[in-house]
């Protein structure tokens, strides 16, 4: 049973790879003048869309926590209605903590905003397929001990790598700043001069 689930989450994983690969080709086709680096907007909604697709595709057919009882339709509506108040929640939650972190907050604001969203699909979506809107369920594995599968041990793993690889990733901004996409976060930069000019 556990090499049957760690193949089935092999595959869901290289699904999951695969579609972000997929958001930076197939728009090309249908949108001109589509570049990740000109459009970085565009590709941040096509990739988040592309990956929640995937996810909830995926884990509709693998179904890892399949409950042997019949749900109604007002349950599963239910269900889905908090699964979509739990993401926004997630999405406006990580927008007020990038702010606090030195993002701009009006400048930028969707920028921020999709950053924000990019992150919840990495991290919300898939706890909120595998585990649904239970909070009890969340604190249970995020906490030390209480994973009870190899799901679970993913979504905890996949999560924590999200955020610390969005942490990684603006570490460096404000290194170098003589490249044309840094120029998107203009008020970093003056913080980034002024803070080198102090330390001369």
């Amino acid at each position: 049973m556990k090499d049957t689930d760690i193949k089935r989450l092999l595959y869901t994983h290289s699904l999951c790879i695969f579609s972000i690969i997929l958001s930076i080709f197939i728009p090309s086709f249908f949108l001109e003048n589509f570049s990740i680096l000109e459009t970085h907007l565009t590709w941040l909604c096509i990739c988040s869309v592309f990956v929640t697709a995937v996810n909830l595709v995926l884990y509709l057919v693998v179904k890892p926590n399949a409950s042997s009882k019949r749900s109604s339709l007002s349950f599963k509506v239910t269900r889905f209605v908090k699964c979509c108040v739990y993401f926004l929640m997630s999405c406006f939650t990580f927008h007020v903590i990038f702010v606090l972190y030195g993002a701009p907050l009006i400048e930028l604001v969707l920028e921020t905003f999709l950053f924000a969203v990019t992150l919840s699909t990495f991290t919300t979506v898939p706890c909120l397929c595998l585990l649904g809107p239970n909070i009890k369920a969340w604190l249970r594995v995020f906490s030390r001990n209480g994973v009870t599968s190899v799901w679970e041990n993913s979504l905890q793993i996949t999560t924590i790598s999200s955020f610390v690889g969005a942490w990684l990733g603006a570490f460096p901004i404000p290194l170098d700043w003589e490249r044309p996409w840094q120029m998107l976060c203009l008020p970093n930069r003056r913080v980034a001069r002024l803070l080198s000019l102090r330390m001369v």
